[in-house]
């Protein structure tokens, strides 16, 4: 699907104050240097149009989030939503999720959040999804050892394949669904996204799952 350009995007990102620019720059220091507390930090990787983790932001002050998002046409209207004053404990990057260990360190993450991530659904491509064996090596580098994964999609083939994926690179499935929204126990206080609004009123059912490294 191509995106559609939105005119100053990116200078409006850089101006925003919301998003972190050469994020190289504080791997192993987010808490102090930008959050300015040693509290645990979520991430969401392809974070959209930001519904999901603004909520997120909003109901848990003593979490910090970061949202990541690789185009400036979708960031943009996340930080449209928000602002430094309104969440101190949320800040974005413009950045492809393929270089996620040179922006963070090991043990700095408490929780990533995938949610209805690009299928790539052509076998060539199969290593740029983000729930790859390849990705979750990344993500394993980064994580504590007590964080954890949750991943959310509509599509069956790709939920499947990133089950075997995980049960291949050794992570411990904690819980799975493939109807989300008709397992009270875990939907229970399920923030939907943007894309899950559509899918579900589109009558497609939504897959989940949660997975740790121990």
């Amino acid at each position: 699907m191509r995106l559609k350009n939105v005119p100053g995007s990116r200078e409006a990102i850089a101006a925003s104050g919301i998003v972190i620019p050469d994020p190289e720059k504080y791997k192993g220091y987010w808490g102090r240097e930008i959050f300015a507390n040693d509290n645990p930090i979520h991430l969401e990787i392809g974070t959209g149009k930001g519904k999901f983790i603004t909520a997120l932001a909003m109901m848990n002050p003593g979490i910090n989030y970061i949202g990541i998002e690789k185009y400036s046409s979708v960031l943009i209207r996340a930080v449209e939503k928000t602002g430094t004053d309104e969440y101190p404990n949320l800040r974005f990057i413009r950045m492809d999720a393929e270089y996620i260990e040179d922006v963070f360190a090991k043990d700095e993450i408490g929780m990533i959040y995938l949610n209805f991530s690009d299928p790539w659904p052509k076998d060539r491509h199969a290593k740029r999804r983000l729930t790859s064996g390849r990705f979750l090596g990344k993500f394993a580098n980064i994580l504590t050892d007590d964080g954890t994964i949750e991943f959310k999609t509509d599509n069956r083939e790709l939920f499947d394949y990133s089950l075997d994926e995980a049960g291949a690179a050794g992570w411990k499935l904690l819980s799975s669904t493939y109807d989300l929204h008709n397992d009270q126990v875990m939907n229970e206080g399920n923030i939907m996204t943007e894309y899950e609004e559509k899918f579900s009123a589109a009558g497609n059912p939504i897959c989940k799952y949660r997975i740790c490294r121990h």
